[in-house]
This record gives C-alpha cells, sequence and structure tokens, in this order.
C-alpha cells in the first residue's frame, strides 16, 4: 500500500471534506477524489460515507485511519533520521528564537536528539530569514510578509506600542495613538525591503506618509535611533529594552504576529515536526 495514497486519506478523514483536504496537500480536489477510489478498490473495502456536507469514515475507515497514522508517523520519524545527517538551520529576527520560548526547544531535542540545529539571524531586509534563498530551512520571524509560496503558522499576537525615551514628554502616558507622533522621524527600512512588512512597521501607513528618519537594519539600530534621535519607532511588547527607553501601548495599531514559516515546496518531515511542536508549545 502505497504511504502517499494513506497521507491523502488521513488528510480526508481529518478533515471530513474532499476539498479542505486537497487544499491542505496542495492539490487539486479531482486527483485526490481518485485516489482514495483506487484506495478503496485496492482494499475491497468503503473506507468514507459522502454526503453533501462532506464526508465520515467508516467503520473499516476508522480502522484504517488509526493504523495509517501510526505507519506515516514511523515513515516520518525514519525519514528524520535519513535527512538528519544535514543541518537543520532556523532562521530568526532579533531575538525570535527566545521568544519562541524554551518548551520549543525541549521539545525538539527530546522529538529529534540526532538533528543538528543552527541558528541564523537576520535583518530587516528579508522578513523569512533567508527561506527563498535556502539559507534557512523553517523562520520564526514576524508578519506580515509576502507568503508567496510559503507556509505560515501564527504561533500569537503581541500588542505592539511605541518606544519612547524615558524622558519624552509622551513616556508617562498608559496609552498612546499614532497620531499622537505624526510629526516625528520615523525610522526607515533599507531599499528593497518586503513591502507589507516595510508598511506595517511604518506604522501601518504607506512608505513617505511619515517623516523620514533614519534607514534601521536590526533592533538594536531601530533602539539606538530613538534614544539618540527621538525617532518614533514601535516594537511588540516583550522586547528588552535598554536603560534609559520605555514601552507605551498603541491602541490603534494592529497586533503583531509570531510566526514560524518554511517553503512550501520544501516541506519535510522536519520541518513539519517542528512547525507542529512550535504551535503546540505556544497553546
Amino acid at each position: 500500500m502505497e504511504l502517499r495514497l494513506l497521507r491523502y486519506f488521513v488528510a480526508v478523514a481529518e478533515e471530513r471534506h474532499f476539498g479542505r483536504a486537497a487544499a491542505r496537500l496542495h492539490m487539486t480536489q479531482p486527483p485526490l477524489s481518485r485516489a482514495i477510489r483506487r484506495l478503496e478498490n485496492d482494499l475491497g473495502v468503503v473506507l468514507l460515507h459522502r454526503s453533501a456536507a462532506g464526508v465520515e469514515p467508516t467503520a473499516a475507515g476508522t480502522t484504517l485511519y488509526a493504523e495509517a497514522r501510526t505507519l506515516l508517523d514511523q515513515a516520518d520519524r525514519a525519514r528524520a533520521r535519513v535527512t538528519a545527517a544535514a543541518t537543520f538551520t532556523v532562521g530568526t529576527l532579533a531575538d525570535g528564537a527566545g521568544e519562541a520560548g524554551t518548551r520549543l526547544a525541549a521539545a525538539f531535542r527530546q522529538r529529534h536528539p540526532e538533528v543538528s540545529i543552527r541558528f541564523r539571524e537576520a535583518d530587516f531586509t528579508d522578513p523569512t530569514t533567508g527561506l527563498r534563498t535556502g539559507l534557512a530551512d523553517v523562520a520564526l520571524t514576524r508578519s506580515p510578509f509576502d507568503e508567496t509560496g510559503i507556509s505560515v503558522r501564527v504561533l500569537r499576537t503581541d500588542p505592539v506600542g511605541l518606544v519612547l525615551r524615558t524622558g519624552d514628554p509622551l513616556a508617562g502616558r498608559e496609552s498612546l495613538r499614532l497620531s499622537d507622533v505624526a510629526d516625528r522621524p520615523w525610522f526607515q527600512l533599507p531599499e528593497g525591503t518586503d513591502p507589507l512588512w516595510r508598511e506595517y512597521w511604518n506604522g501601518a501607513a504607506p512608505l513617505g506618509e511619515r517623516p523620514a528618519g533614519p534607514v534601521v537594519r536590526t533592533v538594536s539600530e531601530c533602539l539606538q535611533a530613538v534614544l539618540w534621535n527621538g525617532s518614533a519607532g514601535i516594537a511588540p511588547l516583550g522586547h528588552t529594552l535598554p536603560d534609559g527607553l520605555t514601552w507605551v501601548p498603541l491602541t490603534d495599531m494592529p497586533p503583531s504576529p509570531l510566526v514560524v514559516a518554511w517553503m512550501t515546496a520544501r516541506e519535510n518531515p522536519v520541518i513539519r515536526s517542528f512547525a507542529r511542536l512550535a504551535v503546540e508549545s505556544h497553546r
């Protein structure tokens, strides 16, 4: 029995719908339906009750689902051991690895003790941290960015606030709005930066609609721009700030999603496992 057909069946059984399962498998519905029919013909049993609302596993389908999950998990572990000789690279932005938490590190080490991990810290020019160029296998980063060809799972969302000098007249406020700093220089991201990413960190405003401050490439450069120049800068809750700076919530700024991301076409068992553990560690 082909593992590919078992993987198709598991997707349909879990989604209870051919259309949703096809989307999850990154394929169209007709070949998926044909594959399940072929599996049923090979086994000589009906695996799914089909209706306009979706599908439900039969008794035989429920039994196959349990067996298939076990076989696929075993196959994934075997493939992971085979591919573990290569280094698995996690791309991050600033303290993204630390934000992911120790629970993820502990869970991944327990699940894949044979995998050698290294981290690659990228700058703001590439919020995907090297996924598209193959420099990273997965990314722990923040959206929004161009997700073409990339699978993304949200780990959590964090409120965003304005970073100010502690002596700033606005530093004592309980909250602020973007209009409160409309006249201040706003740090700029380098040319060629992802447009969605650039607009978000420009205070959800298109480039050129705010007074231009210095060009920055890293979190440290952003903080120094605020500390030395009084530039307007925003950051998600949780960033460690140096002495002399404080953080005030922005009530009209959309929250910042911390995500795990990977190139869909390069997905493999280790990547799937890392992403699943990352999501589970943030529940």
